[in-house]
């Protein structure tokens, strides 16, 4: 029996480890986005004013503010700070409280899931069209629905291997 409890063990040390090194590229990803997203924002009203527009930026800034918004969710789960109703959680103890956090973990998981295939499907989908100002695939803006999701997935993941790694 130790010996298996040492495999998970090293499971979710792997797990915990994972999500912590995707969670830390997710953020420096999401601070570059921003930046971009401001730069190219200002280089908007800039050229609008006092040159020729720029055709893409409109495009650009409305594509990385998606971005950024799904990608910052994902960072949010990870950090646990999206909004809860926990009234009723708070009020469980023990091994109640884990096993409701379980369900809602499995929820958040089955949605994501939804999430990361339809995103795949989209991307298939929508692979021929092209964005209208930057002429890129939509495949590529769709990417980040399956990316979102699985990062996601693994956030949650490791939030339940945590949940019962509590004594």
């Amino acid at each position: 029996m130790p010996a298996m409890q040492g495999g998970r063990r090293a499971k979710a040390l792997f797990l915990h480890t994972m999500s912590d090194r995707i969670n830390t590229i997710s953020e420096a990803v999401l601070f570059a986005s921003l930046l971009l997203m401001v730069v190219v924002s200002v280089l908007q009203v800039v050229f609008r004013f006092f040159f020729t527009a720029l055709t893409w930026s409109e495009e650009l800034s409305c594509f990385l503010l998606v971005f950024v918004s799904l990608l910052g969710s994902a960072v949010a789960f990870k950090k646990g700070s999206h909004i809860a109703v926990t009234f009723l959680l708070d009020k469980l103890k023990g091994g109640a409280k884990k096993s409701a956090q379980t369900v809602i973990a499995l929820l958040g998981l089955l949605f994501f899931a939804i999430v990361a295939y339809y995103g795949a499907v989209l991307m298939q989908a929508e692979a021929g069209q092209l964005t209208p100002a930057m002429g890129l695939s939509m495949k590529w803006i769709y990417l980040i629905y399956p990316v979102v999701g699985g990062i996601t997935i693994v956030h949650i993941t490791d939030w339940v291997f945590r949940i019962w790694e509590e004594a």
